[in-house]
């Protein structure tokens, strides 16, 4: 397995549509193997392939890690997709590994129903909650295009995006509050 690099804001491909896997072959596990290792090493509980630069409809998740002692169960997630969401909200604070070291206060659906193909290539469905429900809406947001910072003001959005721009250019980190919340 291989560490991949992650892109970060303002990295144009994080606004990129992703396509959909059209076959799922060793190369393609090979991949979210090696995606399934960068978030852990990130570390986050989520990550998606236009993170690391690849448009296709790929994800993985681990929210596991959020209890002590607890065992890695990593999700792999090819061309999932949301069929139903709650009624009810729910706010985290969340946090990307493509936007690192912000982190807001995100309104979502509390619940959400997705299919998805598993890594033998089987049809899912699950009824996600709490910090899951999250980091999954999180993740398809990415492969649709969409980042955490655009359920912000949109000055608080711009802001972010500021200080991201003028860090590319001048080679430094942006600094904001610190705090570390799981980063998706």
């Amino acid at each position: 397995m291989a560490l991949l690099d992650i892109i970060t804001l303002p990295d144009a491909k994080l606004r990129l549509v992703s396509e959909p896997v059209e076959r799922i072959d060793d190369e393609l596990l090979r991949f979210m193997d090696d995606m399934l290792e960068t978030m852990y090493e990130a570390p986050g509980i989520g990550l998606a392939a236009i993170q690391v630069g690849v448009p296709r409809r790929v994800v993985t998740i681990d929210v596991s890690g959020r209890e002590e002692g607890s065992k890695p169960a990593p999700l792999f997630l090819i061309n999932p997709e949301i069929l139903t969401s709650s009624d009810e909200r729910s706010v985290y604070e969340e946090g990307c590994l493509s936007i690192p070291d912000y982190y807001a206060e995100v309104e979502r659906p509390a619940s959400v129903r997705i299919r998805y193909l598993d890594r033998d290539g089987k049809l899912q469905e699950i009824e996600a909650d709490d910090i899951l429900a999250t980091c999954v809406q999180h993740e398809i947001d990415h492969l649709d295009g969409k980042l955490f910072i655009d359920y912000l003001s949109r000055l608080k959005r711009d802001m972010v995006i500021k200080k991201f721009v003028k860090a590319a250019k001048s080679g430094v980190r942006p600094e904001f509050k610190s705090h570390t919340p799981d980063e998706m």
